[in-house]
């Protein structure tokens, strides 16, 4: 049994001051965890051809805001942010990596998104649990609070498959077997 079999996971984390736009960790967790069919949904790739956000787009964006034009730098990130957003809505639980050396803005409006939409948070922080944000602690359960690549797949693997798990009350899960057919 798989729990998160084509489950939708959003993963969520700084882009425009991170190296690569953030693609390194979400490309290592898509094939640490690609066996388990969890649909991923990443904003350095998305499944549309509006609001793409790569290096490229971000170095327009760049050079629109030293330019002082912000009209049209609104104009090119306004569908980013409303497709990002869109993918937090259908997503079934998120995966957060932040780095307290790396500003980002988007990821923290996801974050609160996905907190108030009550679906479970994953946080990946680089500088370890010893060093979340005091804040966070009462948005996300520490159980779901790791500073290791490993302990986050790990986590991920044990909702996903083990028997008993403690659903910290975010997982909500459906069997569809349960369902009508016609």
């Amino acid at each position: 049994m798989n729990r998160l079999q084509y489950n939708r996971c959003y993963l969520c984390g700084p882009m425009e001051f991170s190296k690569s736009i953030g693609q390194e960790w979400r490309i290592y967790l898509q094939k640490e965890l690609k066996d388990l069919e969890i649909i991923f949904l990443d904003p350095t790739c998305k499944p549309t051809h509006v609001g793409i956000e790569d290096e490229q787009t971000q170095g327009i964006m760049k050079q629109l805001r030293e330019k002082g034009d912000y009209r049209l730098l609104r104009d090119m990130i306004s569908p980013i942010r409303a497709y990002d957003l869109r993918m937090v809505d259908i997503s079934d639980f998120i995966i957060v990596h932040l780095d307290r050396n790396t500003p980002t803005t988007g990821t923290w409006e996801e974050l609160y998104l996905a907190n108030r939409e009550k679906k479970p948070i994953i946080l990946h922080y680089t500088q370890g649990k010893n060093n979340v944000p005091l804040w966070l602690f009462d948005v996300i359960p520490h159980q779901m609070m790791f500073g290791d690549w490993a302990e986050v797949c790990k986590f991920v693997r044990h909702i996903a498959l083990d028997k008993n798990i403690d659903d910290l009350n975010r997982w909500k899960f459906f069997d569809f077997s349960l369902c009508r057919k016609f």
